[in-house]
């Protein structure tokens, strides 16, 4: 015989998220509680974090770091190296290299940031739609999903950007982010897929769901309120890893030649501008590379202390 306080419970929980059963132990304190818990011993997390915060800083308020024009040019001044007057040296323009590395921050993590949301939208929904509705919806986008995947990450971009390069003969800075950030979300979209739709097909045999649907809940009420909520953790670890690869795509792509142009300031233009004077003006790539490294690495740091927090087999 079930024990109808347990019943009671189960319904409620169904009803309402703050009761979420998600790892509800007997204190009722949820999943976000306890993985906060296990963060703030990391000392893994407070380092990237602390990172973090500062190349947002950067991005957000350069002129806290420099004053000086990342634009402003003087030829007589071509590929100085680093002194008094200027922290980083000289760019083979004669441009601040200082300043252009701090200027170069918000370009490039904006475009990691704003391709991972896109790629959350697209591939969480798709992931989304096919793990509850399956059948015929699922096959769909497990197929369209696997025909991106078989596209070399790389070449896709070739070719993509490509074809849309040509079609711009001028474009703004903001036509020119935009279409790296959505060439970026098409071809990183699956992965994101693969990895809602398996966190929601096993979150929609859990007991709570069950009970919703019995209570009457329709569909979006269970996605939204149970499903999505409870299936949050896989895609949130994901997602902060995925920022950081964006951010070295983005550099990849420029220094092909096939990503962000100039005007547009970032580090993988400082890198591809400068990836032939190695020798002569080593200063000019290795400073921008070196924050893109450890902007990368950031992301990457606080994406795996929060899965090792999320997940109950690591901690």
């Amino acid at each position: 015989m079930s024990d109808p306080t347990a019943t009671q419970d189960l319904i409620k929980g169904a009803d309402d998220p703050a009761a979420s059963p998600v790892a509800v132990r007997g204190d009722r304190r949820s999943l976000w509680r306890d993985t906060w818990d296990i963060l703030k011993r990391r000392k893994i997390f407070w380092i990237s974090l602390v990172m973090l915060i500062l190349f947002l800083l950067m991005a957000a308020f350069p002129t806290l770091f420099t004053h000086k024009d990342p634009e402003y040019a003087t030829l007589a001044k071509s590929m100085e190296g680093p002194s008094a007057d200027a922290w980083f040296g000289y760019d083979l323009q004669g441009r601040d290299v200082w300043a252009r590395t701090i200027y170069g921050a918000r370009t490039s993590i904006i475009v990691g940031v704003l391709a991972t949301l896109a790629t959350i939208l697209l591939g969480g929904l798709t992931g989304v739609l096919a793990a509850y509705f399956g059948r015929w919806i699922d096959a769909v986008v497990s197929r369209v999903g696997e025909m991106f995947l078989g596209l070399p990450y790389v070449l896709g971009a070739i070719i993509i950007l490509g074809t849309v390069a040509p079609a711009q003969s001028n474009p703004g800075k903001a036509m020119i982010m935009a279409v790296v950030i959505v060439v970026l979300a098409l071809l990183g979209w699956p992965i994101l897929m693969r990895i809602a739709r398996s966190a929601v097909i096993q979150a929609k045999h859990q007991d709570y769901v069950q009970a919703a649907r019995a209570l009457g809940a329709g569909p979006l009420r269970i996605i939204f309120r149970h499903l999505l909520p409870n299936s949050l953790a896989p895609i949130l670890v994901y997602a902060t890893i995925t920022i950081g690869s964006y951010i070295g795509a983005e550099a990849t792509l420029s220094l092909l030649g096939i990503g962000l142009r100039p005007p547009v300031i970032s580090w993988g233009i400082a890198i591809a501008d400068h990836a032939s004077y190695m020798r002569t003006g080593a200063h000019a790539l290795l400073f921008p590379a070196a924050f893109l490294s450890l902007c990368v690495l950031t992301f990457v740091m606080l994406g795996e202390a929060v899965r090792d927090a999320l997940d109950p087999k690591l901690r």
